[in-house]
């Protein structure tokens, strides 16, 4: 990785005026392939010293050490070649021991769902470049070392076990009942996982003497099968000859979640306890955490409705918990609050939109509310830390308006700086003494650029501009990218990106494709390299231009980074505003002297896919096309946590649920529709794509449809994401041309 190249992107002529004079036309097999994916830093990793940093090589074959205030590398930390006792054949990741001193070599993943694996560890001792297997007994799951470094816990087939290495990393078992589809120990359920953005429930106390966990109980919860078939890539040849299912459990609203509590286990007297915690019978566990006090463990409570958060403290001898905090929001408490909370030796930085915008306030471990970090009408979009010597609080925010992203820090007088020196979407990850940081930096224009920082924003090093794939870029004729701004017909002002192409006429006529996602809290639009569907500069976007398309993207109401009120205006009936809104989008379109509004379409996945069906049945026919890959036709069938979050339960809110979906509507849809799903889809069932094809059977509506054997909802896997985009292109263009 050539991380000290240090010419600057500003030198370079924009990629939107290079493209002008270039000739090279995109193909959608490069693109799938990435080959115009971005140079970036992988597995950084501030080390406990303050002063440097780690990151996984290019080639996955080490792990090295730099110095935040050079950018150079001090030390390599591990090396595959040369490492004593074992065999890795690549890092996927790691974990290292709170010293420094160890650190467990994550290898052979395996993935389960969106954020779960099963890998193999190895506990590797820098000092004597040895390796040893964490375990024999078969893959681990999310293991975790204790705080003195001299124990590790993980969790193998819902179970957790204890690795002691001070005793020749001698294994024990710490739960036994753990079981598929049952009981799962220290990893949460799948709805947990999906919905709460975690992977484990399982920490040490401070003084490494104890373990906690959540449990959960899945028993009751219905279960869901769907088929499975031989295929290929890969090739599942226990399904030759007679096709497999795989069952899992999955809570649909309004039905029974897992039962959860809180456990602590006793190193020395192996004895396990039940932390007495106030919880009401259907409420939800979302994190536990770790302070520096052994006697607190804090603990994350959320009621089924989702609006009140409180935080206990959990001693885990005692089992006694004490309410520290209570933070009760209108309609619904976001899901990015959980993981961005910040608990350090003596206080608790807490992420709320109980004003209206996502601010910050400062909490002692007793609860005591010491300030409110931020105030001004702008949202707080990360969260880094809260630095114990100075009382300085560091966070990223968009103080510019909805499309950037800052780095900031709020000083302990009041006084709020912004960090990073340029427009766009910047981010940060700081060292452990908040002394220094790596700014990422791009914008719709320049791909990411990676600098060192110090703490007062002043630039050290630059570490990757990806001048490579600017010039690489330089050959192809790429088309313009522009943000722009409208007000609908209901006083509703929008935001949005467009990408024109290279040889844009602008009295003529152009067909356009509006991209789209507008689920709660999402946003599409920002001054980034990131946008489109591919990412990657619109690349996949400007294939399109190529073909002869203006593409457009809109953030309908209820996305995120514009405050409370326009986020959760769609409560308890998802889809209305956010398909009115695109519908709105295209009727601006079509009054632009460059746009035919006679051939205009829309797409979208997921989320975006349900946007997409109810915009093309709004009821006012202003699309010719669209293609929703995956998605949700009616949050009956969709999961518990997140749809109750922003609609309630069916038996509350049964108008919501039963008028506001494309099923409903299928009798509205106007104009030619593909529809796209994976059969193996454990998030956005194929069972949602199979009742809507039937409601449009019965409303006599034209529609295709494709799906993808052994597909889960990324729909990827050898070949497939390349034939999926080519029929999203083949249909736009038998539809607007």
């Amino acid at each position: 990785m050539n991380r000290l190249r240090a010419l600057c992107l500003s030198g370079l002529l924009c990629l939107s005026c290079l493209s002008l004079f270039a000739g090279g036309q995109l193909s959608l097999k490069d693109i799938v392939k990435g080959e115009f994916s971005q140079k970036r830093m992988t597995a950084v990793r501030p080390m406990a010293d303050g002063e440097t940093y780690s990151q996984i090589s290019a080639d996955g074959k080490q792990i090295v050490c730099y110095s935040f205030r050079a950018g150079k590398q001090e030390r390599i930390l591990f090396d595959a070649a040369t490492a004593r006792g074992g065999q890795v054949n690549r890092v996927d990741d790691y974990i290292m021991s709170p010293d420094g001193s160890r650190i467990l070599i994550q290898t052979q993943t395996k993935p389960i769902y969106r954020r779960s694996f099963t890998a193999v560890y190895y506990i590797y001792d820098v000092r004597n470049n040895k390796l040893a297997p964490l375990s024999d007994g078969g893959p681990q799951q999310t293991p975790v070392f204790s705080p003195d470094g001299n124990q590790i816990a993980f969790v193998r087939e819902n179970n957790i076990f204890l690795v002691k290495l001070l005793y020749d990393n001698a294994e024990s078992q710490v739960t036994k009942d753990g079981k598929f589809n049952e009981v799962l120990n220290g990893i949460p359920d799948w709805v947990y996982e999906e919905e709460f953005s975690t992977n484990s429930s399982m920490v040490f106390s401070a003084d490494s003497k104890q373990i906690v966990w959540i449990r959960y109980d899945e028993t009751d919860v219905k279960q869901f099968s769907f088929q499975l078939f031989k295929g290929l890539a890969p090739e599942r040849p226990d399904y030759a000859e007679y096709p497999g299912f795989y069952t899992y459990k999955y809570p649909v609203p309004g039905q029974v979640n897992s039962k959860v509590s809180v456990h602590s286990f006793d190193i020395k007297s192996h004895q396990t306890r039940r932390i007495d915690l106030p919880l009401d019978a259907d409420g939800y566990i979302p994190r536990i955490k770790a302070t520096s006090d052994p006697a607190k463990i804090a603990i994350f409570t959320l009621n089924r409705h989702q609006d009140v958060l409180r935080v206990y403290m959990a001693n885990p001898l005692s089992t006694v918990c004490q309410l520290a905090i209570e933070d009760k929001v209108d309609k619904y408490v976001k899901e990015e609050t959980f993981e961005e909370v910040k608990i350090t030796d003596k206080h608790i930085l807490l992420p709320s939109e109980r004003d209206g915008y996502n601010h910050l306030y400062l909490y002692n471990h007793n609860g005591q509310l010491l300030r409110q970090i931020v105030k001004d009408n702008y949202v707080v979009k990360h969260v880094y830390g809260y630095d114990e010597q100075t009382g300085d609080t560091y966070f990223a925010a968009n103080p510019n308006g909805p499309t950037e992203q800052q780095v900031m820090v709020a000083h302990a007088n009041g006084k709020t700086e912004v960090l990073s020196q340029k427009a766009g979407v910047n981010d940060a990850i700081f060292s452990g003494n908040y002394k220094y940081f790596i700014n990422t930096w791009s914008d719709l224009n320049h791909p990411v650029q990676y600098t060192l920082c110090q703490n007062n924003g002043k630039v050290l090093q630059t570490l990757i501009d990806n001048h490579e794939l600017v010039q690489k870029l330089s050959d192809y004729t790429l088309g313009t990218k522009e943000l722009f701004s409208f007000t609908t017909s209901e006083g509703i002002q929008l935001n949005g990106w467009m990408v024109k192409p290279a040889d844009f006429n602008p009295a003529k006529k152009y067909p356009v494709i509006m991209y789209q996602y507008g689920g709660p809290g999402n946003q599409q639009v920002l001054n980034e390299w990131g946008i489109g569907m591919s990412g990657n500069g619109a690349i996949l976007e400007q294939y399109l231009c190529q073909q002869g398309y203006i593409c457009v993207c809109v953030d309908n109401r209820g996305t995120g980074g514009r405050g409370a009120a326009f986020e959760k205006c769609t409560y308890l009936r998802l889809g209305e505003l956010e398909a009115r809104d695109q519908v709105e989008t295209a009727l601006w379109l079509g009054k632009q002297a460059f746009v035919d509004k006679e051939r205009i379409g829309i797409w979208g996945w997921s989320y975006g896919g349900w946007n997409t069906l109810m915009s093309m049945s709004e009821g006012r026919p202003v699309f010719r096309a669209g293609v929703a890959i995956a998605p949700p036709t009616c949050w009956r069938y969709y999961d518990s946590v997140y749809t109750e979050r922003y609609m309630r339960t069916p038996q509350e809110n049964k108008a919501g649920y039963d008028e506001v979906n494309p099923i409903a509507r299928a009798s509205q849809l106007h104009g030619s529709l593909l529809l796209c799903h994976g059969l193996a889809d454990d998030n956005v069932h194929y069972r949602n794509t199979a009742e809507y094809v039937e409601a449009l059977v019965q409303a006599d509506k034209d529609f295709r449809q494709l799906v993808y054997t052994n597909r889960n909802h990324s729909i990827f896997g050898g070949n497939t994401r390349n034939h999926l985009f080519r029929q999203v292109v083949n249909h736009f263009n038998a539809t607007l041309k």
